[in-house]
């Protein structure tokens, strides 16, 4: 008779894979590893990725409402690793809100036979926003922007490019290098705004400098920035002195607060996304004062779809906000008091600000790829990531990054340019430039 060694699981283990087969059916494309080294197969060929759960309470803490928060702060942690490609399994992860929209109480009630292991999260040592004062008020506003942009000049300087421009690069091939692609953005709004040596640019949002730089040394024109992040603003200042650039600075200051002007051209790049929806009337009659008649006003955000404001039901308020928490995660680690419209409605009160529309760009596609770049430049120099920041600084922006990819992927966000025009109200004939040929697309 020969004997048999016969291996029982526990308890927990069992009903952990049972909720994860209810949750994440197979066949799956990607495999689950539990913390006793269970797999748990998707298929028989090579998963794209494998889900480890580092802890008996992992699962539990992953699915408490608000689930978006939960699930990016076990990653944070370390509870939760993803091995392989990190944008796919957000792909996975983002397809359980239509299953959690129909059986989300049933799921629910499941979470009370799941493992309890360690009742309470470790904490994450990346502390998350906690603003106070009014909404977009400038106190609050400079808290804002400086939680994310203070993480340290030498943390971006790994991953950005030589220019450190922190927005959509362009990819006219689609094969360049970052730095590469940067420069062409850079010289494409250049052109759109016809800049002329001797003129006077404002950069609102100016980030670490690189737009200012780059004007003043190809174009020969006298740049402002301001920007509200202390080390942003030292760093661009010593990038000017470094260039021995005269009539440009960098200051750190609110774009509420700018005094002088009035200025032959304006660009706002990536910063109309921390203005606010109330804020944006106020926000383009301070661009329309401070530029001069018959100058072109260059402004550049991140958008979403207008269906995002479509009117939900009060189910559909539940599940969105409460049980998911959708966008939870980008205002509690990411860009606290970001707000995103569509690029029609900001458009819109620009127009009624009294800007003339002249044209109007989708770079949605050239941010996969920037994104994209700026994840293999974030991998590639981890063990300098963790040196100078942390491990839960990487994973934070490695969470971020790779959410942004799948969002501008699937076209739930969108990045587009608008070329604004400041009428002069008479016969004067004002040449504006050929959008297409600024984008080295030649003449339609």
């Amino acid at each position: 008779m020969v004997s048999q060694t016969i291996t029982i699981r526990p308890v927990s283990i069992e009903r952990t894979s049972r909720f994860l087969d209810l949750l994440l059916p197979p066949p799956r494309d990607f495999d689950i590893r539990l913390w006793d080294g269970t797999c748990l197969k998707g298929t028989d060929t090579v998963p794209r990725f494998t889900m480890t759960l580092n802890t008996p309470g992992t699962l539990r803490r992953m699915f408490r409402p608000p689930i978006e928060l939960a699930l990016a702060e076990a990653f944070i942690r370390g509870e939760l690793d993803i091995e392989g490609d990190l944008t796919a399994a957000i792909y996975v992860f983002s397809s359980p809100p239509s299953r959690m929209s129909r059986d989300g109480f049933a799921l629910i009630r499941r979470w009370s036979v799941l493992p309890v292991g360690q009742r309470s999260a470790p904490p994450v040592n990346r502390r998350a926003a906690h603003l106070s004062g009014a909404r977009h008020s400038r106190e609050r506003d400079r808290a804002a922007v400086q939680y994310h942009y203070d993480v340290g000049n030498d943390f971006y300087a790994l991953w950005l490019d030589k220019c450190m421009v922190y927005s959509c690069a362009y990819f006219p091939t689609g094969t360049e290098d970052l730095d590469t692609a940067q420069e062409q953005k850079l010289e494409m709004i250049c052109r759109k705004l016809q800049l002329r040596r001797g003129e006077t640019l404002l950069d609102i949002g100016c980030g670490w400098g690189g737009l200012v730089v780059y004007a003043a040394q190809k174009y020969g024109v006298n740049a402002i920035g301001v920007t509200l992040s202390r080390q942003q603003h030292e760093l661009a200042n010593q990038r000017i002195a470094a260039a021995r650039l005269k009539g440009c600075a960098v200051k750190l200051l609110d774009y509420r607060d700018i005094r002088g002007g009035p200025f032959d051209k304006v660009v706002s790049v990536g910063m109309v996304e921390h203005v606010g929806r109330n804020h944006l009337p106020e926000y383009f009659a301070y661009a329309y004062r401070l530029l001069k008649p018959g100058g072109l006003f260059l402004n550049h955000g991140i958008s979403m779809p207008p269906s995002a404001l479509t009117p939900m039901s009060p189910r559909e308020q539940f599940v969105n906000r409460f049980l998911l928490g959708s966008g939870s995660f980008i205002q509690r680690y990411i860009f606290p008091d970001g707000e995103l419209q569509p690029v029609n409605e900001v458009n819109l009160i620009a127009e009624k600000t009294g800007f003339e529309l002249r044209h109007v760009e989708n770079f949605r596609e050239h941010y996969v790829l920037t994104l994209r770049r700026w994840i293999e430049r974030l991998d590639e120099c981890y063990d300098e990531v963790i040196r100078l920041a942390s491990e839960e600084v990487y994973r934070t922006w490695k969470l971020y990054l790779s959410a942004s990819v799948q969002g501008f992927e699937i076209g739930r966000l969108s990045v587009n340019q608008t070329l604004l025009h400041k009428p002069m109200y008479s016969r004067q004939q004002v040449t504006l430039p050929d959008a297409r040929r600024c984008c080295g697309l030649g003449s339609p």
